[in-house]
Order: C-alpha cells, then sequence, then structure tokens
C-alpha cells in the first residue's frame, strides 16, 4: 500500500497517463524497455533488441499467428522517468518488460512487477543484491555482479596483494558491488582499505575526483579498484594520468564498464586511449559459435556502423528470444493473455490518476516459470538457470589495456576459476579451483613495466611508524635501554635497522619503549597494543605463538626459539664399573642365559650327528659352554652340520652383532661424553611431578604451562632475571625453570652448575609483529631472509650472544683416563691369577701322583735340583704323552728290578718330549 501512494505522488504532476493513448493491438504481444539510450550499453541493447525482434516476427507462425511488440522508453538517466515509462507499459497490457538498465532503478520497479505479476528482465541491472526471495518477478539474463567481484578478488589474491582501494559511484549497483567485493576478499584474507565514494554517474565532477585521487595518493596501496560507469570512470583515468597515478608502481582493476568502451566505441580520443593503458579489465565471456559470428556480421548493417558490439548486445538479442520463447510455451500451454484489475488499488477509482488501468497479469506467474526453464543456446552461449536463478557457468574474458587496443591474458569461470584455457573446454573435466591451477598470461602493467608491481608503498603523508619495544630488566643483550634514554639496542635491534636497510623504500620510524622498567612487560599486551592502533610495529625478542598470530601478523622468524627445561645437575664421576653401566642387571642377566639357551640348542640339535659335540658328559658341558660365550666374539670352532642347527646360529649371530654394536655404541657415549645426573629428566618428568617450576617474567611459557600442560599455576613462581635463576635453583625453591632457549643460552654461558634436561618440547622463533595483512610484514620477511642467506644474520648473532665462559671447563674431556678401566683390568687380572693357582694345584698333585707311582729309587745323586728338573719336565711335557710315559717309567721300573740298567746317578731315564716343547 505504501508503494502505490509513492506511485501516485509520481504521476500526480502527469495526472491521467491514459488520455490521448490509442488502443492496444490485441493481435501483438506488447514487451516494454527501459534504457538510457544515449549511453553505450543502451545503443547496442536498442539495435540488438530491434533485430531479436524482427527475427521472432519473421516467422508469423513462431507465436501462433501473434506478432512481438517491443516499446523502448528512454529513461535518460532518470529514475523518475523510468518509473513513469514502467506505468505506461502496465497500461498497454504488458507481458514483460526488459530492463531497467540500472539497479537503483531496478529495485523501485521490481515492487510493482511483483504486485502487477509482470516479469523483468534485465541484463544490466546486475547489482547482486537483488534477491530471487525478495524481487520474485525480477530475472538477471546475464551474470550479476557477484561473480565479476569474485573474479576481482581472485585476480588480486593470484597476484599476491592484501590491501586494495576502491572508487565507485554511490548508487546502489556500485555502492552494493564493492560490498560483495569487500566480503568476497576478506575470504581471501584481503582487505579494503579505502572507499572513494563519487557523486553517481554521470554527476561527478573533476573536482570530485581530484579530491578523491589526492587523498589514494597519500595511501600505502597502490592496487586501486574502480566499479562506476563509462563517464565517470573515464573521468577517473584521465585525472589519475594528469596526477601521475597511471605510472609504474600503481595497479588499476575496471570492471566490464571498460570493457564495453573499448568493444563498442572506436572512436575513443587518443587522450583517453593513453590514460587507461596497463588496465586490467573484466569483459562478459561469450563462447564463440556460428551464431555469433553470423550475427557480428550482420551488425555493420543492423548499427549503420554507430557503434561496435559488445556482449551487452549478444545478451540483449538473447533477452528477447527468451520472452518469445516464454510466450510461444505459454501459448502452446492452451493460456491465452488476459489481465484483470488490482482489487488492492479498487479503492483509488476515480480522480485524474487512473489508476484502474493498471492490471494484473493473469498469466504472470505462468510466463515467469516458463523463462526460468529456458535452456537454449544464444549468441552468448549456453542458457540455463540455477535453482537460485543464476545463470549456469558465468565467466569472463580477463583483458589487458595497451596502447593500441587491448590483449585477452585469460578467463575467469565460476568452475574453475583463472585459466588461459576457455571455461568451455574445462567443463568436461573435474573443477581444480586449487592455487597451483590458476593461470594468467603476462601483464603490460602502468607505466609499460612488465614486473609486478608490490601493490603498495609506504605512505608519504609525513607520519612515522611507531614501533613498540620492550623496556627489558634481565636478558639485555636482545633489547636494551641506553642510560635512561630513548636510544634502544641490542642483538633484536640490530636484526631490525640490518633488515630496514634492504627495504626497497624508506620506512621512517620511532621506536616507543613499552613497560614500566621494574620488570619485564607482557609481550602479548604489546602484541595487543597493535591490535589496537597504539603501534604501528613491534620490535624485541617477541615470540610466534598461535594467540598472537591472531591478532598481528609476524615475519619470517630470525631466531628459532622453543621452551626448554634447565636445572641443576651433579656430574658423575667416572667408574671403574663403568663397562656395566650400557646394560640393566636384567639385560645382562638375560643376555647370559640366552647364551647358554642357544648353546644347549644348538647341542642339542648336533649331538647326534656331529663329533664335535660328543664325548663324555663333562666335556659335553664345557663344550656347550664355549661354544655359547665364544659366539659373543664369532670365535666359535665347532662346525654345525644340521640345518636347523645353522639356522638358530644365524639369528643368535645376528642378535649378538645387534647387542654388541649396541653395547659398544652406549659404553663409548658413556666414556667418552660428559654424564651429567639431574632428577628431572625433562618436561615431562616435571608434570608428574608437584614440586615448584620458575618462568621468567613476561613470557609466554606461564601460559603455555597453565593452559597446554594443564600445571597448576600454583606451582609456577616468576622469576625476574638471571640471578634470580640461580638463587632459586641453588636454594631449591624451583626444581627447575621453563624458558626459552635463546635466553637459556645466555644463563648457561654463566651458570655451568645447571644445564638442559630433555628436549625442547615447543617449536617457534622470535619475529617482528605487524598489524593483520599488512605487507610490510612480506617485505620485512624477505629482507629477514635475504639477511639470512648472505651471512649478516649470523654475524650479529655472533657479536650479541655467542658467549662460551664455560668453554675451558670441558678442555681435556675427549681423553679417556686409567680410571674408567681399572676395574675391568681388576677382574682380568684377578682371573689370571685364580687360573694359574688353580693351575698350580693340580699339576703339582699329578706330579706328586707321578712321583709316587713312579719312585725314584734312593740314590747319592739325588738331590733337589734334580726333582725340580723333573717337575719342570713333566710341566712341560704334554697330557697326553706324560701319562705314556708314566706308564712306560713304571714297566721300566719292574723290569730294572731284574738287572735293568738305570742312570749313573740312580735314578730313571725321563725323557723329555720334544715333540711337546714349545
Amino acid at each position: 500500500m505504501d508503494l502505490v501512494w509513492l506511485l501516485c505522488i509520481f504521476v500526480l504532476s502527469f495526472g491521467e497517463l491514459s488520455l490521448g493513448q490509442s488502443k492496444p493491438d490485441v493481435d501483438a504481444v506488447n514487451v516494454g524497455a527501459i534504457f538510457t539510450f544515449s549511453t553505450i550499453n543502451g545503443k547496442v541493447a536498442q539495435i540488438a533488441m530491434k533485430a531479436a525482434e524482427n527475427d521472432v516476427n519473421a516467422d508469423p507462425t513462431f507465436l501462433g499467428g501473434r506478432r512481438l511488440s517491443i516499446s523502448m522508453h528512454d529513461s535518460n538517466f532518470s529514475g523518475f522517468l523510468g518509473i513513469i515509462g514502467a506505468l505506461q507499459f502496465m497500461e498497454t497490457d504488458t507481458v514483460a518488460i526488459i530492463g531497467p538498465q540500472n539497479s537503483g532503478m531496478a529495485h523501485i520497479l521490481s515492487h510493482l512487477a511483483n504486485e502487477l505479476h509482470v516479469p523483468m528482465l534485465s541484463f544490466t541491472a546486475l547489482d547482486p543484491t537483488l534477491s530471487p526471495l525478495q524481487y520474485p518477478y525480477f530475472v538477471q539474463t546475464a551474470p550479476s555482479d557477484l561473480f565479476q567481484m569474485i573474479a576481482v578478488a581472485d585476480m588480486i589474491s593470484y597476484y599476491g596483494w592484501r590491501e586494495v582501494v576502491t572508487i565507485f559511484s554511490d548508487d546502489d549497483h556500485n555502492r552494493n558491488g564493492i560490498t560483495v567485493l569487500g566480503d568476497q576478499l576478506a575470504e581471501r584474507r584481503c582487505k579494503i582499505t579505502y572507499k572513494a565514494a563519487l557523486p553517481p554517474d554521470p554527476t561527478a565532477t573533476e573536482n570530485d575526483v581530484i579530491d578523491e585521487l589526492n587523498k589514494i595518493k597519500l595511501m600505502e596501496s597502490r592496487v586501486i579498484v574502480l566499479h562506476t560507469f563509462t563517464k565517470t570512470g573515464l573521468l577517473v583515468f584521465d585525472v589519475a594520468k594528469s596526477l601521475g597515478m597511471m605510472d609504474s608502481g600503481y595497479v588499476w582493476f575496471a570492471t566490464s564498464w571498460l570493457s564495453s568502451v573499448l568493444d563498442s566505441d572506436s572512436s575513443l580520443p587518443s587522450k583517453d586511449a593513453h590514460s587507461i593503458q596497463g588496465v586490467l579489465a573484466l569483459r562478459l565471456h561469450t563462447p564463440d559459435s556460428k551464431r555469433k559470428a553470423d550475427f557480428s556480421a550482420r551488425w555493420k548493417s543492423l548499427s549503420n556502423g554507430t557503434i561496435g558490439l559488445n556482449p551487452y548486445g549478444l545478451y540483449a538479442y538473447d533477452t528477447v528470444w527468451m520472452i518469445a520463447r516464454a510466450v510461444k510455451m505459454f501459448l502452446d500451454q492452451g493460456n491465452n493473455i488476459s489481465f484483470s484489475n488490482d482489487m488492492i488499488l479498487k479503492n483509488f477509482r476515480g480522480g485524474t490518476l487512473n489508476l484502474e488501468a493498471l492490471s494484473i497479469f493473469d498469466g504472470g506467474k505462468q510466463l515467469l516459470n516458463n523463462v526460468l526453464q529456458t535452456n537454449m543456446n544464444g549468441l552468448s552461449g549456453p542458457i540455463k538457470f540455477n535453482p537460485d536463478r543464476s545463470l549456469v557457468h558465468p565467466s569472463y574474458d580477463v583483458i589487458n589495456v595497451l596502447e593500441n587496443g587491448y590483449r585477452q591474458i585469460g578467463y575467469w569461470s565460476n568452475y574453475s576459476g583463472l585459466s588461459i584455457v576457455p571455461p568451455e573446454e574445462l567443463y568436461a573435466k573435474p573443477p581444480n579451483r586449487s592455487s597451483s591451477n590458476q593461470h594468467l598470461n603476462s601483464v603490460i602493467w602502468p607505466g609499460g613495466t612488465s614486473t609486478k608491481p608490490r601493490g603498495w608503498v609506504f605512505p608519504n603523508n609525513g607520519k612515522r611508524l611507531r614501533i613498540g619495544v620492550p623496556r627489558r630488566v634481565s636478558y639485555r643483550d636482545f633489547v636494551e635501554q641506553v642510560n635512561g634514554t630513548d636510544i634502544v639496542r641490542g642483538y633484536c635491534i640490530d636484526v631490525f635497522l640490518a633488515a630496514r636497510k634492504l627495504l626497497p623504500y624508506a620506512v621512517p620510524y620511532e621506536f616507543v619503549l613499552f613497560g614500566d622498567g621494574l620488570k619485564n612487560p607482557s609481550y602479548t599486551e604489546l602484541v595487543n597494543m597493535i591490535a589496537a592502533d597504539v603501534f604501528d610495529a613491534a620490535v624485541g625478542d617477541i615470540a610466534i605463538v598461535t594467540n598472537r598470530t591472531k591478532i598481528a601478523d609476524f615475519t619470517q622468524p630470525y631466531i628459532e626459539s622453543g621452551l626448554v627445561v634447565v636445572a641443576p645437575v651433579r656430574k658423575l664421576n667416572s667408574s671403574p664399573w663403568a663397562f656395566l653401566r650400557p646394560f640393566t642387571p636384567s639385560m645382562w642377566a638375560v643376555t647370559g642365559v640366552f647364551f647358554l639357551i642357544v648353546g644347549a640348542v644348538v647341542w642339542i640339535l648336533e649331538h647326534r650327528i656331529n663329533d664335535e659335540f660328543r664325548g663324555s658328559p663333562r666335556k659335553q658341558v664345557m663344550t656347550i659352554l664355549w661354544f655359547s660365550f665364544s659366539t659373543m666374539f664369532f670365535a666359535h670352532r665347532e662346525n654345525t652340520i644340521s640345518t636347523l642347527g645353522r639356522i638358530v646360529l644365524i639369528i643368535w649371530l645376528f642378535v649378538v652383532l645387534i647387542i654388541i654394536s649396541s653395547y659398544t655404541a652406549s659404553l663409548t657415549s658413556i666414556l667418552t661424553v660428559q654424564q651429567l645426573s639431574s632428577p628431572i629428566r625433562g618436561i615431562d618428568s616435571l608434570i608428574i611431578s608437584n614440586s615448584p617450576i620458575g618462568f621468567q617474567v613476561g613470557s609466554f611459557a606461564e601460559n603455555y604451562m597453565v593452559e597446554e600442560l594443564s600445571i597448576p599455576k600454583s606451582r609456577l613462581i616468576a622469576l625476574g632475571s638471571p640471578e634470580e635463576y640461580a638463587s632459586a635453583l641453588e636454594s631449591g625453591r624451583v626444581v627447575a625453570v621453563v624458558d626459552e632457549q635463546p635466553y637459556i643460552d645466555l644463563f648457561l654461558s654463566n651458570h655451568c652448575q645447571f644445564s638442559i634436561r630433555g628436549q625442547e618440547f615447543t617449536k617457534s622463533g622470535w619475529g617482528f609483529a605487524f598489524p593483520r595483512d599488512s605487507p610490510l610484514a612480506i617485505d620485512m620477511s624477505t629482507a629477514l631472509l635475504a639477511l639470512s642467506e648472505n651471512g649478516e644474520l649470523q654475524k650479529i648473532h655472533k657479536r650479541w650472544l655467542s658467549k662460551k665462559a664455560c668453554g675451558s671447563q670441558n678442555s681435556g674431556s675427549d681423553q679417556l683416563h686409567l680410571q674408567s678401566f681399572w676395574g675391568l683390568f681388576l677382574i682380568c687380572g684377578a682371573l689370571c691369577i685364580v687360573a694359574l693357582l688353580l693351575y698350580l694345584f693340580f699339576i703339582l698333585r699329578k706330579f706328586r701322583r707321578h712321583s709316587h707311582q713312579a719312585p725314584e729309587p734312593s740314590s747319592h745323586g739325588s738331590s733337589r735340583s734334580a726333582r725340580l728338573q723333573n717337575f719342570m719336565s713333566f710341566v712341560d711335557m704334554k697330557e697326553d704323552k706324560s701319562r705314556s710315559k708314566l706308564k712306560r717309567k713304571q714297566n721300566n721300573h719292574l723290569i730294572n728290578g731284574y738287572g735293568e740298567p738305570k742312570s749313573i746317578d740312580g735314578s730313571d731315564i725321563l725323557e723329555p718330549d720334544v715333540s711337546g716343547q714349545r
């Protein structure tokens, strides 16, 4: 009802709209068209729609004897005149309206179409906010600007830019398009940093444009998106050229308005042509076909050479045919074109408004459904609607404006993104929107360069970069305030200054200290100050952790950092029993048992078939023991004959190899590496204990231990300096300190009684912080990588952090001392002595038995020397021969009793076994 009153107010000044009008032709199917015919798209649409009307009417039977009649109404850039034209069409039993040309008018006229059930089809009013839910009788017959904005966002992301400036005419069409662009950029972690709104086309003046471009010129972003119409767009480029904003370093994107100018206006002034060089623009993609080629050939005669054909002309032609086909289907379905009075307007009859002339199209809903069921091949390509009423496969050509025209550098489609292959060739393949599959050909950018512009510069507005620096009270090698002044120095500062020198542009800055100077500040609060726009950046020993990356962007890490545990340690003195330490007692026991088991198994497998494993029980037991333990050194001499025995032996020898190798490696480490002892093994032992833990004031270690490791906060003790670390550890106030690796390295350089326990349990690094999506963070990262590659970063590290005060204590640690081995020598010597004593005991017993069994007759020649000589001869005699010699001597003794000769001195002749001597 409110809309009706609004329309009444518009109509009041015109009186009765129907006076003087002729009676409608009952044989005609009336269609209205509302455009501004002085514009490029208006002129092209008028010619194309007239051609389509003639082609439809060329076959009188197509509409069952009826003819299509398109009435043109020129709105002349006026929304008011557009409304008047729509009302006039509604009085003449119009079944559909083509248009309006702009989206602002479409929003208003769609209410009228909804009320009177007249489908409204437009190929130029492509505002993404024209929702079919709100405006069910409004149909966009060309791709919505939603897809055009997605294409622009994809190109910006493809080239790696993060911030853009937009210039647009402040009307519904362009304003809503820029809003959608902002949403699409946000999805790609890009953003619009400034929106320059100009008065609606064509009312913008040169001064309006100059004011906005001067503002943009002082900003850091050099990527500009221009979304407007022809007159304003060319004016912007003209002014930008005069202000030097079409030179190298700038990037300009233009929406489809520019391609329409290039396609249709062959008489573009050289001044305008020169001012748009290097611009990237989009053009609605229409696949090549014979029908399109034939129509293009007809165009010159249709237009009399006054204007060139652009894609909107093709969509205009197809829109007429869509309506004609829908009407044909409507009639073939047995429907009649009829209209009825609107009951809402019943109360407004009489007077001079003649509102009763506005009638409802009875078949409007059916005709709308027929339009939405369109499935045809038009001049613009296949035409079919998705369930959301968008056209299938929206796509655009990407063109690069050159000095003498333009060249196409690729395509964009909603199916596969950016490509250098026509979209229709990709529809048969699975969609692939991955970044590696996005491609465009080379571009000639503004200024004639083929090198991709950086897309931003440091803003030339006289403002210095405010850089927050932590005011540390400990570990001042990293960041230090000089004698209470505003001057800062340190490792982190030198890295920043060295990286700044490698930037391709000047960065004016000032350091601002953050903290009270009494304790180390909170680094999370420092990063929050960037998000709050208090600081433009933060430089210092700032760890890159997850919660901080959510509010700021960080550079490439310039030093590795992670949390480690440091605790008091006790140096283990070398032990004479160190050779036992590689294996635990259970390992020694199991290893010994398996030596015996394997020996017994091999004996069982070989006993019946191998002579080397046979003999007396005593001999076989010794064979088992000898064979088992000799395999430890691969020195076994017994051969295995059975297959099973060989298999067991091979597997066992492999096991022995692994055991000996592991033992050797472990013993080598024990004897050559300094051994430190501490009850703290690492972070795991800290977690399961209930002992207090120290951390550095201001560090993220506190939150990490509480939130990630679930350590009660009551166990954590804040420590402010290395001296406090040492005091707390020595006194037992804390059992360990958890801090970042660079701090601990400096701490341990002066406190050698402590050591890092376990491994680094977080992986991170230090970086410089900048606002989200700041391009300066990217350039600084590149500079830091260059510092790392040329060695300068290492030189800075060596200058500030390379301290080795404890190095002299480790001199001579590679030498091995007797203390580590005398236990082995003691065991070996003791075994040797015991073996000799046992041998002496057994040999004396045998010699005594030998002497008793073969007694020497008393003789005056016997002496101690003779007995010693006999003993030495007995010891030197081979065991088996000594036994045979003993028997022979016994026999000789019996013979001597019957007169056999004896030795001169009266003793038996004992011939030493020369063969047994060595």
